[in-house]
């Protein structure tokens, strides 16, 4: 019954998060135009930036976008292998000078419809909004999981595919990829590009 308190024992990481996005957007303006100049994204800032939205993933697993799991997300940027819910975004040496310009905006549009779709708006700053497919799916895990103490293999395979379809889109429009996102539901505890079990909840972003 632990999925019952887990939103009001995320809390402090709510908290924490909301000033971790506030910097996020303010070097993200920043890479922007190192990337418009130098072609370049310091790499400091994508650390920081990737351990943000790798931080938000694991706290959304815990709760909203998912019920995954009931270990308790930690309080770190880093990346935890041991972790349920895991978030790699490989550091690009160069980026497109150009495509910067329309990446995050031009070309997403598609995109972000979808996106808008699965978790009720059409931007991503660290959280699910709600209202979305993600939310009503997760809604019905659990109260499955109240009545049954089971998560249905199927719904948490289609809850996975759209998280990892919003994190996919969230990467290109950050400027961290050149490699525009796939219009596919990867489904399933395994991803594609990562030999995981099903517990693990892997959304890997290639460049």
């Amino acid at each position: 019954m632990v999925w019952l308190v887990k939103w009001i024992l995320v809390i402090p990481h709510l908290v924490v998060l909301a000033f971790a996005w506030v910097a996020y957007v303010l070097l993200s303006i920043v890479a922007f135009f190192a990337i418009l100049v130098t072609g370049v994204y310091p790499r400091p800032l994508f650390e920081f930036n990737v351990g943000v939205m790798r931080w938000s993933w694991r706290v959304a697993y815990y709760t909203w976008a998912g019920l995954g799991t009931d270990q308790y997300p930690p309080f770190t940027l880093d990346d935890v292998p041991d972790y349920p819910a895991r978030l790699e975004i490989p550091y690009p040496e160069r980026l497109s000078r150009g495509l910067v310009l329309v990446k995050w905006w031009l070309l997403t549009i598609p995109h972000y419809i979808i996106v808008g779709i699965f978790i009720g708006s059409p931007f991503w700053f660290g959280r699910w909004v709600g209202g979305g497919l993600v939310s009503i799916c997760t809604f019905v895990a659990a109260i499955t999981l109240a009545v049954t103490a089971s998560y249905p293999r199927q719904l948490f395979d289609l809850i996975l595919g759209m998280d990892r379809w919003v994190l996919r889109v969230a990467a290109y429009a950050g400027l961290m990829t050149d490699a525009y996102p796939p219009f596919r539901l990867d489904t399933g505890g395994t991803d594609p590009a990562s030999p995981m079990a099903f517990e693990h909840a892997v959304a890997d972003v290639p460049v």
